[in-house]
């Protein structure tokens, strides 16, 4: 039952969102660039609204209620209070479908008279949050809807709504875009705003007529400040001062600096120096300025954005004419507020490194919807998430977190079953050109039945399966239909009739002087990826049918990928190879089983020979590197997979970390062998898939039934880790593994069994231990001794 709401949707005078002109994908990715007036033409200050009210005289408050949303992100105050911790609210949703609104408790902040007091930025909703930078993605004029619903002790109960009673008016936020970054002049602020109760100087507001029925209550964690870490460098460059957090995260700076009157400085953002060791702006594009700037008032002021974020690591600052000491600056660590469920170290120094550098990675690309990065793009790009679920549901409990962004991709779901490429999806993904002349692609929209099969799973809840399955269902149906075509026999199961990403951004095309470029990737790829996931979401929909008890339907699903991967071996695999004769399409060959039992064999074959002649480097794409790991290991190359992973020439995981990384790179060779630093993300999770290898093949932890009530552990010493400590805090509590000293360690929680096998590649080993702590002899006589 939707809410009954008593407050109206209300809006400051203010000037429309300026909107930028067209800019085309195939426009910035070219190099091109768009003539702009300068930003304070551009952009529009934040709105401050208030409102001042009593409480009923004589009457004691039981409890009090706000409630809350904008058409932009607010901040909520009474009488000067923060009532929340959270930033950004309401979130980022697709807003036209789905707008939250939240409720706090205000018991405690309530005084006879009172001022209530809210101030409104662009956001997502009217700010530059496309890819290519377009603004006005969602609504052009910034407002809010909430009410105050105060209960007292005999019974009796007042509401005070947002109406025409608020009046509103502009202050020190000069702008503030969540791209671009935020302008505070600081001679205009208004000390006593929050707490004033003159409304002299406040223009009114307009009541406005907006739909209700797209609002929902708050689902999921909140974006907080998460932490705090301190420079580990700073230095001046000519006229600047540039700080080194020693980490690249998404969030903001905070300094603590006087400003003389009329003062200006800027902070710009960066993730990475350039080979000379310069400040370097890393990331391209309209309007991805990430600048922020602040003008005095003649006196020492903390300063921190408050409406935006950044991906950055470096920080330069012009116009200070004082030195700057490391106690002066702060890195405001921001992510939604995710509980930490895994943890993992090992014997490898460099191995752990890695570990921390994906773990970083999902901090700062799980901020309000799971984004590919926190500077360039920040947008819910389904295979990103569809890559990296399985590893970002061991560090973080990412549930709620995941299944409002499934939310998400449901309502956007277009009427012919297609699932977009990404979600949200502001008005620039459908008004501008496609880059790729289609609105999905198999691997992509292929995460509408991967990502909740991955979160049943990993959480036990069939109702992540329910409330997807009918979306899934118009997703298959789309995608048979779209395979078809207008072909008749068994070529109507081979996926070749539309654009796919395929194996994305595969190295050897991506690298050195014969650098083809992602287009080329998938153009050489597409058929083979398009067919398999075809394939696997058709067999897996057959899976979720069984669990929901669909049985017919099933049948249906597991007979329909029997016919394709008898249509991808006949079409795609001849004499003893591939028409595309690439390391992933081996190896999403292999992982999907596309291929009979007769001619796996001369696949894996051709495979090992591809990455041996490649120096024992991996040369996967998008797709296809969450799987080269493990069909290596489960078709029997544990030593092959061993030296992949531990390979540190360029392209591998390693080599990333001896570049100094400190997240997941966009592009195995952002830094290139010779020094060159590129113009990439240097903070994208989706390589940092093999987090989940590492916990289920090195650790040997997986999943029996799904929630981990039951659970494999069967760790794998011959994988270049011979000592490893990892917690996994499930819903039934603490599941412990560790090696150390040829001696295994496990903490089983209570209503839990574990399946346990110290040599894995021997099934009939396996032996099952029930709730308790253990310590087992490896490479004995396996003895059970419950300590």
């Amino acid at each position: 039952m939707s809410k009954i709401w008593q407050g109206k949707w209300i809006e400051p005078q203010q000037e429309a969102t300026h909107k930028e002109p067209m800019f085309t994908l195939e426009e910035m990715f070219s190099g091109k660039t768009a003539p702009q007036a300068p930003v304070e033409e551009r952009l529009l200050p934040v709105q401050f609204l208030k409102r001042v009210f009593e409480s009923a005289p004589g009457k004691k408050v039981e409890k009090a209620q706000l409630t809350m949303t904008a058409h932009g992100i607010y901040q909520v105050k009474l009488n000067g209070q923060q009532i929340t911790e959270a930033l950004f609210t309401p979130d980022y949703t697709s807003y036209e479908h789905f707008l939250q609104y939240q409720t706090y408790d205000v018991t405690d902040y309530l005084a006879e008279k009172n001022v209530w007091t809210v101030l409104v930025a662009d956001g997502w909703y009217a700010g530059r949050v496309s890819v290519n930078g377009g603004s006005a993605q969602f609504g052009d004029r910034l407002g809010i809807l909430g009410e105050l619903v105060i209960t007292y002790q005999d019974g009796s109960k007042t509401v005070i709504p947002t109406d025409e009673h608020f009046g509103s008016k502009t202050a020190e936020f000069r702008y503030s875009d969540i791209f671009i970054g935020e302008k505070q002049d600081l001679r205009l602020k208004d000390e006593d705003w929050e707490t004033s109760f003159t409304t002299a100087d406040l223009t009114p507001v307009e009541v406005v007529t907006y739909p209700m029925n797209n609002l929902a209550p708050q689902s999921g964690p909140y974006v907080k400040r998460m932490a705090e870490i301190q420079p580990v460098a700073i230095w001046q460059q000519g006229d600047a001062w540039i700080v080194d957090l020693g980490q690249v995260i998404a969030g903001r700076l905070r300094l603590d600096v006087f400003l003389a009157t009329d003062q200006q400085i800027t902070l710009e953002h960066s993730e990475v120096l350039n080979e000379e060791c310069q400040f370097f702006h890393n990331i391209v594009g309209r309007n991805k300025d990430q600048r922020d700037i602040f003008i005095g008032r003649g006196r020492r002021e903390v300063l921190e954005p408050q409406f935006t974020f950044h991906g950055f690591r470096y920080v330069q600052i012009t116009g200070l004419t004082e030195p700057l000491e490391k106690d002066q600056v702060t890195g405001i660590v921001l992510y939604s507020d995710l509980k930490k469920t895994g943890y993992l170290t090992t014997d490898n120094a460099k191995v752990n490194q890695l570990l921390a550098n994906i773990e970083w990675s999902q901090k700062g690309n799980l901020l309000s919807i799971p984004t590919d990065c926190p500077q360039r793009e920040r947008v819910g790009w389904t295979g990103d998430m569809q890559v990296f679920a399985p590893t970002a549901s061991f560090f973080m409990d990412v549930s709620q977190f995941i299944t409002r962004w499934l939310t998400n991709v449901r309502l956007e779901q277009l009427p012919n079953g297609e699932v977009i490429d990404y979600s949200p999806a502001p008005s620039d993904y459908f008004n501008s050109p496609s880059l790729t002349g289609t609105n999905s692609s198999a691997g992509w929209g292929d995460a509408i039945v991967m990502v909740p099969w991955l979160l049943y799973q990993r959480y036990g809840q069939t109702a992540v399966l329910e409330e997807n399955y009918q979306a899934m269902v118009k997703w298959h149906e789309f995608s048979k239909t779209s395979a078809a075509g207008e072909k008749t026999g068994a070529a109507r199961y081979l996926w070749d009739t539309k654009f796919h990403f395929g194996d994305w951004m595969f190295p050897s095309f991506m690298m050195g002087p014969d650098f083809k470029g992602p287009i080329a990737t998938s153009d050489e790829t597409k058929e083979i990826f398009g067919t398999a996931f075809l394939a696997h979401s058709s067999q897996l929909l057959g899976e979720i049918a069984t669990v929901l008890g669909r049985v017919e339907e099933a049948q249906g699903y597991f007979a329909y990928a029997q016919e394709v991967k008898k249509a991808f071996e006949e079409a795609y695999f001849k004499e003893g190879r591939l028409i595309r004769d690439y390391q992933g399409c081996y190896v999403i060959a292999l992982a999907f089983e596309m291929l009979s039992m007769e001619n796996r064999p001369k696949a894996l074959t051709r495979l090992v020979t591809l990455i041996k002649d490649n120096g024992y480097r991996l040369d996967t794409g998008f797709l296809s590197v969450p799987y080269l790991l493990d069909v290596l290991v489960n078709y029997g190359e544990s030593e092959t997979a061993r030296r992949v992973f531990l390979q540190e020439e360029c392209p591998s995981w390693l080599y990333e970390v001896n570049q100094g990384a400190t997240t997941i790179w966009e592009s195995w060779a952002g830094i290139q062998p010779d020094g060159t630093v590129g113009n990439f993300s240097f903070n994208h999770y989706a390589f940092g898939c093999v987090g989940d290898w590492i916990v289920r093949q090195i650790a040997g932890l997986t999943t029996r039934t799904p929630g981990f009530e039951t659970f494999y552990i069967q760790p794998n010493l011959q994988l270049g880790i011979q000592e490893f400590d990892l917690r996994y805090e499930s819903a039934y509590g603490p599941i412990e593994i560790q090696v150390q000293k040829r001696e295994l360690h496990l903490n089983v929680p209570e209503n839990t069994q574990a399946y346990v096998n110290l040599t894995p590649a021997t099934p009939e080993t396996e032996f099952v231990v029930p709730a308790g702590s253990y310590c087992f002899p490896l490479k004995q006589e396996v003895q059970l001794v419950n300590v």
